[in-house]
């Protein structure tokens, strides 16, 4: 992963709207939750949920799909996961060793 697209998402997550909402779809599972589902949950105001809904899938966080009238979201655990191996990979091998494997790589 790019560090620039690790970035992004991470800031995205950044905000307490948009992490509470994104938390809450992870908790749903892979069948996510309709935007109305979304709001009772979190009681958001119906634009205020639009517009964090729509920051997270720009950074596809979270995917959406019209069911007929409903609009079900379901967070992107591929990305997320490769997110979080981004911070981790390094982890505990020291720092020459890192900036050496950078440096070769």
């Amino acid at each position: 992963m790019e560090p620039k697209h690790a970035a992004r998402c991470l800031e995205k997550l950044g905000n307490a709207t948009r992490l509470e909402i994104f938390r809450l779809l992870v908790r749903a599972g892979p069948a996510g939750l309709a935007v109305g589902e979304i709001q009772e949950h979190l009681d958001i105001p119906g634009s205020t949920l639009s517009h964090h809904i729509s920051h997270l899938v720009n950074a596809g966080l979270v995917h959406q799909q019209r069911e007929g009238r409903v609009l079900r979201c379901t967070p992107n655990f591929t990305l997320i996961d490769e997110v979080i191996r981004f911070l981790t990979e390094e982890c505990c091998v020291g720092v020459a060793e890192a900036e050496k494997a950078r440096a070769a790589g």
